[in-house]
């Protein structure tokens, strides 16, 4: 599961890719390494496992990660062909998410590829190109179910009125995501189309550093103008983080934020947002030779949370020891929780809450 930075040219992309790339300097807890050049493994910072890390005392601690991919700026006629734009329409295709960066800060100081700043003309470029590959994608679609449409196939009846319907919003510049289809219609033949505007999205407000608490003017017009889209926005000062991680010592980096009024980076905010974005959710195994956090689908049963570990757990599952976060940080030890009586023990029917500590039984 990864998420894709876009935006256009200049907007911050870059700067915020490589803040993210220097997490590790955020805190120690909270490493970085790098796949390919534009592709980072970026861990998810969560206060729950520093908990568990002061509780336990483990030899090592393994956080929960997330894909980010740096995609190169999109131009005007990428869906077209322009710069490079069946490379990044592809990149972007991808992805499981969109992190869309826009611009909302002055300075002439910086170049702004259309010559001035407007957060809002710059989205409705990206949607304009995101929505044009899609409509492209769509008429192919749509050609081979109206011929079988044609034949008195009813199934192909009922996906030709939903794929009409996409194609007439498309065409009004609505993104798929946005497009009011009902459910079981968009399972059955929205999703297995992976259109890209049908992924979920977050805005990245790149404000200066003035704004960096509060957000600015350009931030509320963005929050208005995807207000019908049921997206995440979000704002950071991109310039700042990048300063912040040129510090030193964790104690320099502390100190900044706390003069800026910030409680942690920005760059944190957005990590988690990537991971809520991605549908995904948290569980955590915690012992002395190590506390981890484990990636699972938001609704996963038992035995899927066990098979992240090895399939072999999944495939020979028992039963799942489940103590909630919450327990194990009022009763301070595995132990004492099971002397409270706060253990549970859950079959393969139970799904897996966000947070919850397991241990699991299996016979292969």
């Amino acid at each position: 599961m990864k998420a894709g930075i876009v935006g256009l040219p200049n907007v911050g992309k870059s700067t915020l890719f490589n803040c993210l790339s220097n997490a590790k300097a955020q805190s120690a807890n909270f490493p970085f390494c790098t796949i390919e050049p534009n592709i980072g493994v970026v861990n998810v910072p969560d206060a729950r496992l520093e908990k568990l890390e002061e509780l336990v005392k483990p030899e090592r601690v393994v956080p929960a990660t997330v894909e980010i991919v740096d995609i190169a700026g999109l131009v005007k006629g990428a869906s077209k062909g322009e710069g490079l734009g069946n490379q990044f329409l592809g990149n972007i295709r991808e992805t499981d998410a969109i992190l869309h960066v826009l611009r909302c800060f002055d300075d002439d100081n910086v170049v702004h590829v259309d010559g001035s700043v407007n957060p809002i003309r710059d989205k409705e470029t990206i949607d304009m190109e995101l929505q044009l590959k899609d409509l492209e994608s769509l008429e192919k679609k749509l050609d081979k179910v109206k011929r079988a449409a044609k034949t008195g196939n009813k199934e192909a009846q009922k996906e030709e009125a939903v794929l009409l319907k996409l194609k007439e919003g498309l065409e009004a510049g609505i993104s798929v995501r946005a497009i009011e289809i009902g459910k079981d219609d968009r399972a059955d033949y929205v999703k297995p189309m992976q259109l890209i505007t049908d992924k979920p999205v977050m805005y990245v407000c790149n404000v200066d550093e003035a704004s960096a608490v509060n957000g600015n003017a350009y931030v509320e017009k963005v929050k208005e103008a995807v207000a019908n889209e049921n997206a995440e926005v979000i704002f950071l000062a991109v310039g700042t983080e990048a300063d912040i991680t040129e510090l030193d010592t964790y104690e320099e980096r502390q100190m900044f934020l706390e003069d800026l009024g910030l409680s942690e980076p920005g760059s944190a905010k957005l990590i988690r947002g990537a991971y809520r974005l991605l549908n995904l959710d948290t569980y955590f195994t915690a012992g002395v030779k190590e506390v981890r956090a484990w990636t699972i689908p938001v609704g996963a049963t038992a035995p899927q949370a066990a098979g992240v570990i090895h399939t072999d757990f999944e495939k020979g599952f028992i039963r799942a020891e489940v103590i909630s976060y919450d327990d194990y940080v009022k009763y301070g030890s595995e132990a004492k929780v099971k002397e409270a009586g706060r253990m549970r023990v859950e079959g393969k029917e139970y799904v897996v809450q966000d947070g919850d500590v397991m241990h699991f039984r299996f016979n292969v």
